[in-house]
């Protein structure tokens, strides 16, 4: 029966024989009966080298809505999920407070109007009043130079000229002092009017609900937040990255971005801004990368930020030409006319190819896939 076991288990019992006798990969026992059924070559290829810094997807613009009045929550208007447009309604808020302060204030400001007019009537009396005493002061110093009148009757006419004066300037401070009055309460009731509009909370951008934290009922002041919002369109990556390699970055670098929940696919990011200060605990600086649009992007995924530190040569081979045992590695190398398992530790996967960390020096011809000779 020995000579109808297939390849791949004597290519396996010299793996473990080997195994068995030495710690170390060896290449000493060749398999004569291994014939490939392609083969491929070690190649030595220099490999960007990367440091990954961990990062989250973040909105660009994340929007705290806040109640600008004390009042219940009478509407929630909207979900998580949910797109707004600029303007559009999100909260209504209990009304009735505020209404009733505007028409207080729309009574105050009409009775100041009223004693406006009033204080204006009161004015034209005491214009006309005035003229007439001017008149007749004037007349009377006339006469009195003329010693057609006595001194007595000019004092009187001058006193009444003085009295005349004295009450058009109060009529005047009167009508000022309600003018004011007037103004005043026109803006209370503008403050009111706002006061009433507050009630009513509108998206001031366009973006999408991400959060919501109050419902009907619920007692909304100004500090809490009700809804957070994000806006600005695209998302971005927030990283830190170590102060060490900070000077490797550069404003609008176009840098790989891995999103763990995307199945690691890299995504093309640019570097839109990086904080000048970094982190006193951590040592690091945060850096933020525009991300493009792509279906299955949310805020809050993780994500790794690839940030080139250079290049180093690696070994790579098809991933078709490594056969595994459990934990072991191996691929088949040509020595001559045979054919030695030699053991092998892997690292990255690229596209079909696997680095070869330590087992291959590149330049060697692996064997892909095996027939035996079924022992012709």
């Amino acid at each position: 029966m020995t000579k109808f076991l297939s390849p791949f288990l004597v290519v396996l019992a010299v793996f473990i024989l080997t195994a068995c006798g030495s710690d170390t990969p060896s290449r000493d026992a060749s398999v004569p009966s291994f014939k490939p059924s392609a083969t491929a070559m070690a190649e030595r290829v220099p490999l960007p080298r990367l440091h990954e810094a961990v990062g989250t997807v973040k909105a660009k613009t994340d929007t705290r809505v806040e109640a600008q009045v004390t009042g219940r929550v009478l509407k929630v208007l909207v979900r998580p999920g949910d797109k707004v447009n600029a303007g559009e309604t999100l909260l209504v808020l209990d009304s009735q407070a505020s209404q009733a302060q505007l028409e207080r204030s729309i009574q105050a400001k009409s009775s100041a109007a009223s004693m406006t007019r009033q204080a204006r009537d009161v004015l034209a009396a005491a214009k006309a009043a005035f003229a007439k005493a001017e008149s007749t002061y004037k007349r009377m110093n006339t006469l009195f130079e003329q010693k057609v009148v006595t001194a007595e009757e000019m004092e009187k006419s001058e006193s009444a000229f003085l009295q005349a004066k004295a009450g058009l300037g109060q009529a005047e401070q009167g009508v000022a002092a309600a003018e004011a009055r007037v103004r005043e309460a026109g803006k209370v009731v503008e403050e009111a009017e706002i006061g009433l509009g507050y009630t009513t909370i509108t998206a001031q951008e366009s973006g999408e609900v991400a959060r919501r934290l109050v419902e009907p009922g619920d007692l909304a002041f100004p500090g809490k937040e009700l809804l957070s919002l994000q806006t600005g369109g695209s998302l971005q990556l927030e990283a830190m990255v170590r102060e060490s390699l900070i000077g490797r970055i550069s404003l609008h670098d176009k840098l790989s971005v891995k999103v763990t929940a995307l199945g690691g696919e890299v995504l093309a990011g640019e570097v839109a801004e990086i904080e000048p200060l970094a982190d006193p605990v951590t040592r690091s600086f945060l850096v933020k990368v525009r991300l493009p649009e792509v279906p299955g992007l949310y805020p809050g995924m993780f994500g790794r930020l690839l940030v080139p530190l250079g290049q180093e040569e690696a070994v790579l081979v098809p991933e078709r030409a490594i056969t595994r045992v459990g934990q072991l590695e191996t691929v088949m190398v040509r020595d001559g006319d045979n054919w030695l398992p030699v053991y092998v530790r892997t690292g990255k996967n690229l596209d079909g190819r696997v680095e070869v960390l330590s087992g291959l020096s590149g330049g060697e011809t692996l064997g892909i896939g095996f027939s035996g000779d079924g022992g012709q």
